[in-house]
């Protein structure tokens, strides 16, 4: 990531700490580095992140890739906490916000 990615990502990371964050519920799959992967269900996202269910602790800093109903490539992310039942990861690059809003119109539409 060069500098100007790394700015564009620091700030979009600390505007979504205030901004509206997508609440859903979401069945996908999470494979953390080294591990296999398993059944997650995303509870929020947004550009810059995402948390989801992992029962398992899994230590902040971990690689991990999350694969979203359909989407065909996982989409690398790192662990940036853990606490009960719950993994919130960062993006490695940020959604573009045509695609999260692509998975949020197909995820509400899958729903009906």
């Amino acid at each position: 990531m060069d500098h100007t990615q790394q700015e564009r990502y620091a700030a979009a990371a600390q505007e979504d700490r205030s901004a509206h964050r997508n609440r859903i519920s979401i069945p996908a799959t999470l494979r953390p580095s080294g591990s296999k992967s398993f059944q997650t269900a995303v509870r929020d996202l947004s550009l810059s992140g995402f948390s989801a269910t992992a029962m398992s602790h899994i230590a902040p800093r971990t690689m991990c890739w999350l694969t979203l109903p359909g989407r065909e490539e996982a989409l690398p992310a790192k662990v940036v906490w853990w606490d009960n039942g719950l993994v919130g990861c960062a993006f490695e690059q940020l959604l573009e916000p045509h695609e999260l809003d692509a998975v949020m119109t197909r995820w509400n539409r899958d729903r009906r």
